[in-house]
């Protein structure tokens, strides 16, 4: 099986129930695995394998839906200018709209005598209806002829026979006065329900582009062109899209970093804040990595590409928050399954109506069961319902991408909401992750000399962050290497080698006592006034002795102690796990303000200790670094990875923090809080507009009080809960995260 993720664009979508309509479709599909329609972006999320179906086939189905599905690669600013043709051509057809009936509407409500007054009207109307409106017509037929209704049908139907009904009576007026009745005309009514739905789309459609503005923000941070140093040190102007790796560029005070590198020649301060929602500048000499999208301040340096296009971290960013914003959140799934059923169950709600007012109306029961069918086909349009959910994602991704914070997909948002007990690994989520050798004491008698660099050729060969600091201290006092042999890395415990016919071991207290070696006394007093500094001890042995003890020390990060108080004020628990021994854990813990801690534990051990809590009942998100800790992030229910440049887990973790900063880890659960309770906000509110609207349309209050909505009134109602949705989902882009 060859599996492939592609999103497409998708027109014609107006609803909740086109949405279930074109997820169908594709599903129907044989090899499309899953398929994810989002309204509010106008995509389908795919997941296919391409040995059995390819996109064509695939364009074929949504178009026999009555959509259409664009599978040709389009640029993003072809589709932007696409976008916004359909939105100007939107914003001409509803003015002319609103012109026409702005009239219409006075005749019908101020001068109803007025000779010839329904021929006046019945001109203004069709051009309404046939033209400006003709959408929601050619809509509703595609939809009838696969034997499916949506939001255009809805329209389609109410105000269609509210036309052909007052066209009727315009020239056939005996057939009611015969019947000792008015031949009432609504040609205000069709006109103006297509005027206040054309009108409610232009709002949403305009509040939609706004939604994603944090998107558009992020993809107009890399500059169309770089300044590229030739083989012959001169310098040429070339367009972004001529970069290749390996190319040196050079970037002057002020400019925009144009691709992924590492510096080579200069030196400066630059903000990275776009990316990682950290205010300060960040320093960048020789050899230090910079990215895509940030700003250079004063001065200037000279950089190597290391990725371009697609490959760096800005891409990736982008790619992430567009496929997160295209996800849908587990109550969605539920919103979708209501939305197939609920157009059908409204027009049968509408004839229902209809029926009973004829039977039980009276003497008007016709006319009223007319206008009653026709408000409810009006005011029940599922609009509302399909934006709820999509449109607070949206802009709840887009805030969190703004401030760094990557969210991987909306069940993971959703799951965020939660959380009772976050665990987070000690080092480099915790402390610095930068651990730096202290202090080291010997035993007595024992060659120094040789057994540094002994310890120096052992610890070189792994990457443990213990095992850098210990190399970069004897690199730095320019120990000698050896040629050791055997090496092996025992995971959690540490390593061992063999060198001159004995073998080496360094690693944690605990693996000393698995090899039954007793701590001379002289080093454990060391150990001790370490551990009371909070530095983790790593002992070196061989099969007899323990021959050193290296002190080394992890500093904690400013923002810690903050953190772990924010996240306490948010009623979750904190925990914190460490392959360092009980004294530094205690230290540390006690520092932070963490209660909930345990020592010498390995990768194993942390996800067991996850899976304990889990079975408390508790919901457990990991932070780490999403490498060693690989086995606890999988386990948590949530599993959130700290920056690391280009290292970080983007794939593994369900969210990404950009910056090393704990401080990030309250911010993006509050993000998710907040979004989930805009959801929830909005669900409601587009529900209940459902359940009160629909009975009031179809006249429950007309026996108690006289009252029968205008279908007017409800196509206004209809287009405002729509705008009132998105509108809600927007402030969130004004919330302050903390």
């Amino acid at each position: 099986m060859n599996s492939v993720k592609r999103s497409f664009p998708v027109t014609g979508m107006h609803c909740a129930s086109c949405v279930s309509n074109v997820e169908k479709a594709l599903l129907a599909q044989g090899g499309v695995a899953s398929a994810v329609v989002n309204l509010a972006t106008a995509t389908a999320q795919v997941t296919f394998d391409d040995n059995i179906v390819n996109p064509t086939a695939m364009k074929q189905a949504v178009e026999a839906a009555g959509y259409d599905l664009i599978v040709d690669e389009v640029k993003p600013e072809e589709l932007e200018a696409q976008n916004l043709r359909d939105y100007n051509t939107l914003k001409q057809r509803t003015i002319l709209s609103i012109i026409f009936s702005v009239p219409i509407v006075v005749i019908g409500m101020f001068a109803m005598n007025l000779h010839y007054g329904n021929y006046i009207m019945w001109a203004l109307a069709t051009p309404v209806v046939m033209i400006f409106g003709r959408q929601f017509f050619i809509g509703a037929w595609k939809q009838a002829r696969h034997f499916k209704a949506n939001m255009d049908t809805l329209v389609a139907l109410s105000a269609g026979i509210a036309y052909l009904f007052s066209v009727f009576n315009t020239l056939n007026p005996a057939y009611w006065a015969t019947r000792g009745l008015e031949a009432h005309v609504y040609f205000e009514a069709s006109s103006v329900i297509i005027s206040f739905i054309l009108l409610g789309k232009l709002l949403e459609d305009r509040a939609k582009s706004n939604t994603s503005s944090a998107i558009k923000k992020l993809m107009g941070l890399q500059p169309n062109t770089v300044v590229r140093i030739k083989t012959d040190k001169s310098e040429e102007v070339a367009p972004i899209g001529d970069v290749v790796v390996n190319d040196l560029l050079l970037v002057k005070p002020g400019e925009k970093i144009a691709v992924d590198g590492v510096v080579v020649n200069g030196s400066s301060y630059v903000d990275e804040s776009m990316i990682s929602g950290e205010p300060v500048a960040v320093e960048k000499k020789e050899g230090v990595k910079v990215y895509a999208g940030t700003i250079n301040q004063k001065g200037s340096f000279q950089f190597r590409a290391q990725k371009v296009g697609a490959d760096t971290l800005l891409a990736q960013i982008v790619k992430k928050v567009q496929e997160a914003q295209g996800s849908k959140a587990p109550v969605q799934k539920l919103v979708d399954k209501i939305a197939g059923v609920f157009v059908p169950i409204v027009m049968l709600i509408a004839v229902v109506s209809f029926v009973a007012w004829i039977f039980f109306g009276g003497q008007n029961g016709a006319t009223h069961g007319l206008l009653a069918m026709v408000t409810v086909l009006v005011i029940a349009c599922p609009c509302a319902l399909g934006l709820a959910t999509p449109t607070a994602i949206i802009v709840g991704m887009g805030k969190g991408a703004a401030n760094g914070i990557l969210i991987k997909d909306a069940e993971s948002l959703e799951k965020a909401r939660k959380l009772t007990d976050v665990v987070l690994d000690k080092t480099g989520v915790i402390t610095e992750g930068r651990p730096e050798v202290t202090d080291i004491a010997w035993r007595d008698g024992v060659d120094t000399t040789m057994l540094s660099s002994v310890l120096y050729s052992l610890e070189s060969r792994s990457e443990h962050p213990m095992a850098i600091a210990i190399t970069a201290y004897f690199k730095a006092r320019d120990t000698r290497t050896v040629a050791i042999q055997s090496f092996d890395s025992m995971t959690g415990s540490g390593v061992m080698c063999l060198y001159a016919k004995s073998f080496y071991f360094a690693g944690s207290s605990k693996l000393m006592a698995s090899m039954d070696l007793p701590i001379p006394a002289s080093l454990g007093e060391k150990a001790n006034k370490w551990a009371a500094e909070a530095s983790s001890v790593i002992w070196l042995c061989d099969h007899k002795n323990i021959l050193a003890g290296i002190a080394i020390r992890d500093a904690i990060k400013p923002g810690s102690v903050e953190a772990v108080q924010d996240l306490q004020k948010l009623g979750i628990t904190v925990h914190m796990l460490t392959g360092d021994g009980r004294q530094t854990a205690e230290v540390v813990a006690k520092a932070t303000g963490i209660t909930e801690y345990k020592s010498e534990t390995s990768p194993t051990q942390k996800a067991d200790y996850i899976e304990q809590l889990q079975k408390a009942g508790k919901v457990v998100a990991m932070a780490g670094d999403g490498i060693n800790d690989a086995a606890a992030l999988a386990r948590a229910d949530v599993s959130i990875s700290m920056g690391k440049g280009t290292d970080i887990a983007m794939d593994v973790a369900g969210i990404t923090l950009i910056s090393s900063d704990l401080k990030m880890i309250p911010k993006a659960i509050n993000l998710s809080r907040r979004t989930v309770r805009v959801i929830r906000q909005n669900l409601f509110w587009a529900f209940i507009y459902n359940v009160i609207g629909i009975p009031i349309a179809a006249g429950i209050l007309y026996p108690v009080n006289g009252f029968l909505l205008n279908p007017m009134i409800a196509g206004a109602a209809m287009a405002m809960s729509s705008v009132s949705v998105v509108s809600n989902s927007l402030r969130l882009k004004w919330v302050k995260l903390k």
